[in-house]
């Protein structure tokens, strides 16, 4: 098998994962896009020295490192954030036979716009964690630190996300009385 094909096979099915995670950091479906974009010229040229068997978590450091270079580059990532959209994100909108039952997507713009607010560390260990369902170990590899500070932004981030959810449900269950 070529160089081509063994990409192919093992890194394109990734990339719903991948847009999923540009999605999150920049915020907007372009930006994301080209964040993919670049991540995979990138991932294509250093392929040869990927000898792991999971390439998920090699990949998706690469996004990362890809929508961070652009933003530091002056590349503004636009600050649109859609609320209709499912937990999720884009990515979900395309899984119609796995789609959240209807009384969970009454709660998905109140939880996406949740994650939105956290600080970008906790949010995108969060989304590591939870929706594209990396290990802790994993995740450090993709964020470039210690599997304790992965736990403790884990930690961090499902309180503030828990709080956030709870401000936002108080005045709801007192509208109901």
């Amino acid at each position: 098998m070529g160089r081509r094909e063994e990409f192919e096979r093992k890194v394109l099915p990734l990339l719903p994962a991948a847009y999923n995670l540009a999605r999150w950091i920049t915020r907007h479906p372009q930006d994301a896009e080209d964040a993919v974009q670049d991540a995979l010229l990138r991932a294509f040229r250093a392929f040869d020295g990927f000898h792991g068997d999971d390439p998920k978590p090699w990949l998706l450091m690469i996004v990362r490192n890809a929508c961070r270079t652009a933003f530091r580059r002056g590349e503004r990532w636009r600050n649109v954030i859609p609320l209709d959209l499912a937990f999720r994100g884009p990515a979900a909108a395309s899984e119609a036979d796995n789609s959240p039952p209807p009384d969970s997507r009454l709660d998905a713009p109140r939880i996406h716009a949740a994650i939105e607010r956290l600080p970008d560390g906790l949010r995108e260990t969060l989304i590591l964690r939870e929706i594209e369902e990396l290990s802790y170990t994993e995740i450090a590899t993709v964020t470039e630190v210690p599997i304790g500070t992965v736990m403790s932004r884990l930690s961090r981030a499902r309180a503030r996300l828990r709080e956030a959810l709870d401000e936002n449900a108080a005045p709801t269950r007192e509208a109901e009385r």
